[in-house]
């Protein structure tokens, strides 16, 4: 079996084996959400974008999308969804070289668990700077039900529109580390192969100070994408947050 990069043939079959059908839902939640602000929100920055499913979603709902992911691959296949008028760019975060300032930021399907927590204070610096003062910042973390859900259950095995898979991870509670290896056992097109990922479980202390330093105001944490207030067996977090005035 073929060991090749992060999401670079993981893309092909992305949508069909690591996505649930959310998307709808979770830009219905933040078209509610920023129907609340008075000064309007059109632009969003679309931060780790993988193909395009978030995005689409938004623009459909009226609003100006850019997209910025580290990986080739999963951008090709946005760019083939949302077509060429919508700003993709390569970026790998912290680094976040996009024009403009923006009336909110985005980062979902724990696109923010890949940063180490180095990276993370620097990404939420970065956003800043590309926000409109009170913009807002909405992305969703794994927790420590999460972190303990997969202790317990490391391997998942299926089959997903003609693909074989095997998810297996190994999780380091000492370092919050978590070392997932995506197995392509039989593609439907193509040969075997794997990709190996790193993330990493934030404790709320470390994000809050993230933001706190960067200048935001959290201002909810809930239960993925509801109002629900996050507890203890909330495994996906979503954290809205705004930018103080400077």
């Amino acid at each position: 079996m073929t060991h090749v990069e992060a999401y670079s043939r993981l893309a092909g079959v992305y949508d069909e084996i690591v996505i649930d059908p959310c998307h709808d839902r979770w830009a219905s939640f933040l078209h509610e959400l920023w129907g609340t602000d008075p000064e309007g929100v059109r632009s969003v920055l679309d931060l780790c974008c993988g193909t395009g499913l978030l995005a689409g979603e938004l623009i459909a709902r009226g609003y100006r999308v850019a997209g910025v992911d580290a990986a080739d691959a999963m951008l090709a296949r946005a760019r083939e969804r949302l077509g060429r008028e919508v700003a993709l760019s390569r970026v790998t975060l912290p680094d976040l070289a996009v024009e403009g300032v923006f009336d909110a930021a985005v980062c979902t399907f724990d696109g923010l668990n890949y940063l180490a927590p180095v990276q993370l204070r620097l990404t939420m610096a970065s956003v800043a700077l590309r926000l409109r003062p009170a913009g807002w910042l909405v992305f969703d973390l794994h927790t420590d039900a999460m972190m303990n859900f997969t202790i317990s259950n490391p391997d998942v095995a299926g089959t997903s529109a003609g693909n074989d898979y095997v998810i297996s991870s190994v999780v380091d509670p000492g370092t919050r580390t978590c070392d997932t290896t995506i197995e392509l056992t039989r593609p439907r097109d193509g040969d075997p192969f794997s990709e190996r990922h790193r993330q990493y479980f934030h404790t709320d202390a470390d994000v809050r100070a993230c933001l706190q330093d960067a200048g935001f105001a959290v201002t909810a944490v809930g239960a993925e994408y509801t109002h629900q207030p996050a507890d203890a067996s909330t495994l996906r977090a979503t954290w809205t947050a705004r930018r103080l005035p400077a």
